[in-house]
């Protein structure tokens, strides 16, 4: 019987499947390497979609998951970490339009909402972009898209769990598993502590295979780098998330603004001494970018930078669930785990307690040939 958990990694996943767990009655213990939200999880554009995600099984899966978040979000007095205003998205040249063309037909296909607007209409739903930066029409616009605050989603599931019996350690990293006879046995961490465990869950983000090694196995893991941007405080109406074909934005609360592009996440540097800094002109060239769409951000500053670390699995889909040859021992990573976190954190949990979620989680087992080539 499964009485002890030991879930490893305080961020969306950790705190989603801890939450979960101590829900159904299970004695858990969260532990991480730093403060909970302080690695991936509190440097992410967290953008909640399933916009041309693929294949069927992963946008399906996404789409599970973002009902999950409205769910919770309506449930929970003052669930303000979730924020469903939609995606406005748009292209600069023939590929590109072309593009997103494939991607809204795509889309639509599967049933999810999706429609074309013009100029004016796009503009009234955000009234403060310049006109000039925005093409006649052809612009994408996906209403039930949006994004979450993951500090504050992580703060109420831990919040939760600790009221319910569960115990969080912080700053506290694991160090080894104990392996016997095809059990994980018990996780040991720096400071000393050896903790008993039934069951196993890795959450641990860019660091999953690393944990899943010291159980002896091997995770293919292509991690990548992102950079975001974030403005100071600038009174501009920003209610979306906004695609535009230079820059990337949100609204990212006390009237800041939170900008991305793809571009600037190569633009990122490690030092010898293991410190990150990020090519100052590509900040510019965000920024300015961010300026030209909405012209009340030229009173702004660049209040911070954030670089995290994306865990993305070998093929690029979750892996999720219990391991055949380790079964004690479960894996809740992936990429757009902004997105898939409350979903998934809630089917391993109940995988973890003897609960039948098969049907859900069969694409993204640990065992999957795609990912093993890799």
């Amino acid at each position: 019987m499964v009485e002890h958990v030991v879930v490893i990694g305080a961020g969306v996943y950790g705190a989603a499947v801890t939450a979960a767990l101590t829900r159904r009655g299970a004695r858990v213990t969260v532990v991480d390497a730093g403060a909970p939200a302080a690695g991936s999880s509190g440097a992410t554009f967290s953008w909640t979609n399933s916009c041309g995600k693929q294949p069927r099984s992963y946008h399906d899966f996404s789409v599970a998951s973002m009902a999950a978040h409205r769910k919770l979000a309506t449930d929970v007095p003052h669930g303000d970490w979730y924020h469903e205003g939609g995606n406005l998205e748009w292209a600069a040249d023939d590929a590109g339009r072309e593009a997103l063309r494939k991607k809204v037909a795509g889309v639509l296909d599967y049933g999810y909402e999706a429609r074309w607007l013009s100029r004016a209409e796009a503009l009234g739903l955000e009234p403060d972009m310049d006109p000039a930066e925005l093409p006649a029409g052809e612009i994408a616009y996906f209403p039930r898209e949006g994004w979450i605050e993951p500090v504050r989603l992580i703060a109420h599931l831990l919040s939760r769990a600790v009221a319910g019996g569960s115990e969080l350690a912080a700053n506290d990293a694991v160090t080894a598993l104990e392996v016997t006879a095809g059990t994980v046995r018990a996780v040991r961490l720096a400071s000393g502590r050896r903790l008993l465990a039934d069951a196993v869950v890795n959450c641990a983000g860019p660091q999953a295979a690393g944990i899943a090694a010291l159980a002896g196995l091997v995770l293919p893991m292509r991690n990548t780098r992102g950079v975001l941007v974030c403005s100071s405080p600038v009174a501009v109406s920003v209610s979306r998330v906004i695609h535009a074909p230079h820059v990337h934005l949100r609204p990212d609360g006390g009237g800041r603004l939170l900008l991305h592009t793809h571009e600037i996440d190569g633009t990122a540097h490690v030092s010898g001494t293991g410190e990150i800094s990020v090519d100052p002109s590509a900040i510019d060239k965000v920024v300015e970018a961010g300026r030209a769409l909405y012209p009340g951000m030229r009173a702004s500053t660049v209040e911070a930078v954030r670089v995290g670390q994306r865990p993305i699995p070998g093929d690029g889909l979750p892996v999720l669930g219990r391991v055949v040859a380790l079964p004690n021992f479960h894996f809740a990573v992936s990429h757009s785990g902004a997105t898939l976190s409350v979903h998934a954190g809630d089917l391993v949990a109940g995988e973890v307690l003897g609960e039948d979620h098969d049907d859900a989680l069969a694409a993204f087992r640990f065992e999957r040939p795609a990912l093993a080539a890799r």
